[in-house]
């Protein structure tokens, strides 16, 4: 079972538990902090496992994730290292220059001075951009999903599958940030914006919802599909390691008793999660979705999916901005060796997202077919490595959906957003860039 998580290692999680004393064992940790991790008499929870009776519902060969990085999860703490703390290393003022996105000893708690501008513009922009689902109108999508003739069934495995793979990404999306990133990244400016950016992956998992309730959905068939769908499955296993990485109580960044290799594997989980997660795995569900609404069918699904393309694509150039001033700020960590474990991170995840591609467009619809996400994907993941300093993994690929890139843009679209970006937007036009 797929659990995101972060109890406390104790008998209700005792592999936890064991992990983390060894942790402090092989590190030298002092007897009382060891004593801390026994286990307690506190009765284990009942497990929610799924039913082994249950068969996925496609023939695919389940991925197998690759194992958690031994450094990130074997890291405790040696009896001179600092532990995070919300208390200053100094009482002196903050000056701009000090602050760092990582190993930052400087008061996380003060705001200001900026020195990073352009997480605060984002933040104001993302504010700027609120929306909630309930104000979206979903009556014509309740009568053409109950209409026997108002979609194919071709359509409708499409909105099921898409449903099943986003109502629990955006909470595994939340998660690795309120119970992993937020805690390693020493920045205030930059964990303000992710703070909303958390509220944000809520108000879509919220949607996601909204859609399900309002159609009529078997919710128990949908939020389950993480479990029972291979390709949704997957690509989930695929992400699970990298937020274990961040949410092991053990680890560190160098500065507070961990070693830069951890720094390293704290880079790599900004990049997965900006880069191919936001940045790439949600690309074939927006598109299909939006084709829908381009021809009028389930669109009050679709002008949500606007909105949190619009979302999305803000995260992930913030994400993109996040490790480009990690980068600049920790060149070492830039290895020929990390950027060859990256490009192949992006193989697996481009290959990941086709297959699922496969599994929701049997057939062709919509004027799509799964054959077209090949080049899409690749002409993506070229953006987004291209982005953060990596060469074109497949050069001179074209994107096939040009019309994409317009949503993107709210500004040129005539009506989709033009009474919500006149009532939330204060003053400035939208830019995400």
């Amino acid at each position: 079972m797929l659990t995101w998580d972060d109890p406390q290692p104790n008998a209700a999680n005792p592999a936890q538990g064991a992990l983390l004393r060894s942790s402090l064992q092989s590190m030298g940790a002092t007897a009382g902090a060891q004593q801390m991790l026994q286990p307690t008499s506190q009765t284990p929870p009942t497990s929610q496992t799924p039913s082994t009776s249950q068969t996925p519902s496609t023939s695919q060969t389940p991925f197998s994730p690759p194992a958690p990085p031994a450094s990130g999860l074997s890291l405790g703490l040696s009896p001179a290292a600092d532990v995070y703390s919300q208390r200053a290393a100094s009482n002196d003022r903050v000056r701009a220059e000090d602050k760092r996105i990582i190993n930052c000893r400087v008061d996380v708690n003060q705001l200001v001075p900026f020195k990073y501008k352009w997480a605060w513009d984002k933040y104001l922009a993302s504010c700027a951009n609120h929306w909630m689902p309930q104000e979206i109108n979903m009556s014509r999508d309740i009568a053409m999903w109950k209409d026997p003739n108002g979609l194919t069934d071709d359509e409708r495995l499409i909105i099921k599958r898409n449903l099943g793979f986003f109502t629990t990404a955006d909470s595994l999306a939340a998660n690795n940030i309120v119970l992993g990133t937020y805690r390693h990244i020493t920045n205030p400016e930059c964990r303000q914006y992710l703070l909303r950016q958390a509220f944000e992956e809520a108000i879509h998992t919220h949607a996601y919802q909204y859609i399900v309730e309002s159609i009529g959905l078997d919710e128990s068939e949908i939020f389950n599909s993480y479990h029972e769908i291979a390709s949704i499955r997957n690509k989930d296993e695929f992400l699970i390691p990298f937020i274990d990485t961040l949410t092991n109580p053990a680890f560190r960044t160098s500065a507070f008793g961990g070693s830069e290799r951890n720094d390293q594997e704290l880079l790599r989980s900004i990049i997965v999660f900006a880069c191919l997660m936001e940045g790439l795995f949600f690309y074939v569900g927006f598109t299909q979705i939006l084709s829908m609404g381009r021809q009028n069918k389930m669109t009050g699904a679709a002008e949500q999916y606007q909105y949190i393309l619009r979302d999305e694509s803000m995260h992930a150039n913030f994400g993109i901005d996040l490790v480009n001033q990690i980068k600049l700020e920790n060149p070492h960590l830039w290895t020929p060796e990390f950027k060859r474990e990256l490009t192949g991170l992006f193989h697996q995840a481009i290959d990941l997202e086709y297959r699922y591609a496969e599994d929701t467009m049997p057939r062709g619809v919509l004027g799509l077919n799964a054959s077209m996400f090949k080049g899409y994907l690749r002409f993506i993941a070229n953006r987004r490595a291209v982005q953060i300093g990596l060469d074109a993994i497949f050069p001179n690929e074209e994107n096939p959906f040009p019309w994409m890139s317009e949503m993107i843009d709210l500004k040129k679209e005539r009506n989709f957003f033009e009474t919500r970006v006149i009532e939330y937007q204060s003053g400035g036009a939208l830019s995400w860039e």
